[in-house]
C-alpha cells in the first residue's frame, strides 16, 4: 500500500494507472471468492471495483475529446457488468471486465512510457542546445 504522502507525489497519470491496477486486482479476487463460494467476500471486492470505476469516471477530462466520451461509455458498461456479476455471482462478466480493462490499462501505461520517453528526448535536446550555446560564449 501507498502512504498518503507517496500518493500526493504521483502524477494524475500515475494515479490513474494505480486505479486500473487496483480495479483489476479486486476483480481477480472477486473471481476467486466466487469460485470458493465466498459470496460476501465477492460482494465486497465487486463493490470496491465499482468504487474505483466511479473514481475513474469522475476523473475523465471531457475536454480531451472523443476518447473521454468513449471511456465514459465503457465505464458505464463495466458498471452494469459488475452489478450483474454481483447479483448472479457469475464470473463471465468479471472476466470480460478484466479483459477490457487490461487492454485499456496496457494502452494507458504505454502512453505514459511514450510521454516519458518524449519528455526525456526533449530535455536532452534542450541540454544539448544549452551546451552548444555555452561552448560558443
Amino acid at each position: 500500500m501507498f502512504t498518503e504522502e507517496a500518493l500526493h507525489k504521483k502524477s494524475p497519470e500515475e494515479l490513474t494507472a494505480l486505479l486500473y491496477e487496483a480495479f483489476l486486482s479486486n476483480l481477480e479476487e472477486a473471481k476467486e471468492a466466487i469460485a470458493k463460494k465466498e459470496f460476501t467476500e465477492a460482494n465486497t471486492k465487486l463493490q470496491k471495483a465499482s468504487d474505483i470505476l466511479y473514481r475513474l469516471g469522475a476523473g475523465l477530462n471531457y475536454e480531451a475529446g472523443i476518447i473521454a466520451d468513449q471511456l465514459d461509455e465503457v465505464y458505464n458498461y463495466l458498471a452494469e457488468s459488475l452489478i450483474q456479476a454481483n447479483l448472479t455471482k457469475e464470473v463471465e462478466p468479471i472476466e470480460e471486465a478484466i479483459k477490457l480493462v487490461t487492454a485499456i490499462s496496457d494502452a494507458w501505461n504505454e502512453a505514459m512510457e511514450k510521454k516519458t520517453d518524449s519528455l526525456s528526448h526533449t530535455t536532452k535536446q534542450k541540454n544539448k542546445a544549452y551546451e552548444q550555446f555555452a561552448i560558443y560564449e
